[in-house]
């Protein structure tokens, strides 16, 4: 039983262990911790880029080509949200905090059908004081989900609408 715990648990406990130590790491060295989300759509290029617009449209944006499937926003001032959110720990409140959203879309083709996978990527920074300058900080990845989510309910409801509307022009046509 022992050898049996030993076999599993044990490269259980390192993988953990490890993949935490690894954030925390790159964190103190000021590495890359940012993430990618994505998420793949069976719809045409124009619907889904119409939908990652449309899903940006209250943000200003910096960087719109379509042709390469970019977007980016500019950098939005979140210092209050993330100094209420981390006044609950033992973090001492930041002097200034932004963040800005890089989404890309990209065409594709799964099981014969197109398809576009969309990837939204979320930067934040913060800055403790005047003299440390600005710092990488993970993300929960709650927004960059959310986003990715507002994205697929505008792809759907979008190819609903254009069932509709040919639905409608099929009728008139069969009328006359």
């Amino acid at each position: 039983m022992k050898t049996l715990l030993k076999v599993y648990c044990l490269p259980l406990i390192v993988l953990v262990l490890s993949s935490g130590c690894m954030s925390a790491y790159k964190k103190s060295v000021g590495g890359d911790t940012d993430q990618v989300f994505a998420k793949i759509f069976l719809s045409e290029y124009p619907m889904a880029w119409e939908a990652a617009v449309d899903a940006l449209k209250a943000s200003p944006m910096e960087v719109v080509n379509r042709e390469n499937g970019t977007l980016q926003t500019k950098w939005i001032d979140n210092t209050a949200e993330r100094n209420l959110l981390d006044s609950a720990g033992s973090v001492s409140p930041y002097t200034k905090a932004q963040y800005r959203f890089r989404v890309s879309i990209a065409k594709g083709s799964l099981e014969g059908k197109n398809s576009v996978r969309v990837s939204v990527q979320k930067e934040q920074q913060i800055q403790r004081d005047v003299l440390e300058g600005w710092r990488n900080q993970e993300t929960d990845g709650i927004q960059e989900n959310s986003l990715l989510y507002r994205v697929s309910k505008l792809i759907e409801f979008k190819i609903k609408n254009e069932k509709i509307e040919n639905q409608k022009i099929k009728k008139q046509l069969e009328a006359k």
